[in-house]
C-alpha cells in the first residue's frame, strides 16, 4: 500500500510539473497552443546545445552563446511565457527573425534583462528589458526580482507592437510610424512580415518554461 501511495504521489508530482508548460484549458480554447515540451528541444532549430532542459525549464547555457527558433514562421500572433533572470542577466525573444543573420537587426529582438543591475547603468534607454532594441523602449520598473518568475506577452500584429510584463503594458507601439531606427544602424526586420521565435542567449542562466502561442 505505502509503495502504491508512493507511485502514485510521483506521478503526480510529475504531472504538476510538466503541467506548466501545456496550454490551460480556457488558453487551448483560445487557440494557444504550447511550443515548449518541457521534457526536450523538440520542435526548436538553431544551436540547440547552447540550451539546456531541466526540471520542465528551458535554460540558456553560459556557453556556447547561442539563438535557438522555432521550426515554425509566424506573422500575427500572442505569445506567451515565463522567465527568470540571475543577476545581471541578459537575452532576448527574437520575433519574426530569420533563421541566419543578424536577428537583432534581420528580425526584431526584445530584451529580456535585469535592467537594476550595476553593469546596465549606461545603456540606452531602447535597450532596456521589453525594448524592440533600437526602435522602441519600454516602460521601467516592473520586473520582478532577480530569482523570481515574470510573466510576459508580446503581441504582433500587422506593424502593431504590444508587450506586457507581469500584467503592466510596457510598449504599446506602431511601427509603420517609425521613421528611422534609434540606433544608427540600419533595421530592415523592422518590416518583416513573418519569421521565427527566437529565444537569444548573451551567455547568462536564464530560465524559460510555460511558452505558448495563438496565431491571429
Amino acid at each position: 500500500m505505502r509503495f502504491i501511495c508512493f507511485v502514485t504521489a510521483l506521478l503526480l508530482s510529475v504531472n504538476l510539473l510538466f503541467s506548466a508548460n501545456v496550454a490551460t484549458a480556457d488558453e487551448v480554447e483560445e487557440g494557444f497552443k504550447s511550443i515548449f515540451n518541457g521534457n526536450n528541444l523538440d520542435g526548436w532549430i538553431g544551436k540547440v546545445e547552447g540550451y539546456t532542459v531541466k526540471d520542465g525549464k528551458l535554460i540558456c547555457r553560459k556557453k556556447p552563446v547561442a539563438t535557438i527558433y522555432t521550426e515554425k514562421e509566424y506573422a500575427d500572433f500572442i505569445f506567451r511565457f515565463e522567465f527568470k533572470l540571475p543577476p545581471g542577466g541578459n537575452n532576448g525573444i527574437g520575433i519574426r527573425i530569420p533563421a541566419n543573420g543578424a536577428p537583432h537587426l534581420d528580425g526584431m529582438e526584445i530584451q529580456i534583462l535585469d535592467d537594476d543591475h550595476p553593469k546596465w547603468k549606461n545603456l540606452k534607454e531602447w535597450q532596456y528589458h521589453g525594448s524592440i532594441y533600437g526602435l522602441v523602449p519600454a516602460k521601467r520598473g516592473h520586473l520582478k526580482p532577480t530569482g523570481q518568475w515574470n510573466t510576459e506577452e508580446i503581441t504582433a500584429d500587422g506593424s502593431h507592437i504590444k508587450v506586457t510584463l507581469n500584467g503592466v503594458v510596457i510598449v504599446d507601439a506602431d511601427l509603420s510610424k517609425i521613421e528611422k531606427p534609434l540606433h544608427a544602424q540600419p533595421h530592415p526586420g523592422m518590416n518583416n512580415k513573418k519569421g521565427h521565435i527566437g529565444l537569444m542567449g548573451h551567455g547568462d542562466e536564464v530560465e524559460f518554461r510555460n511558452l505558448r502561442i495563438k496565431e491571429l
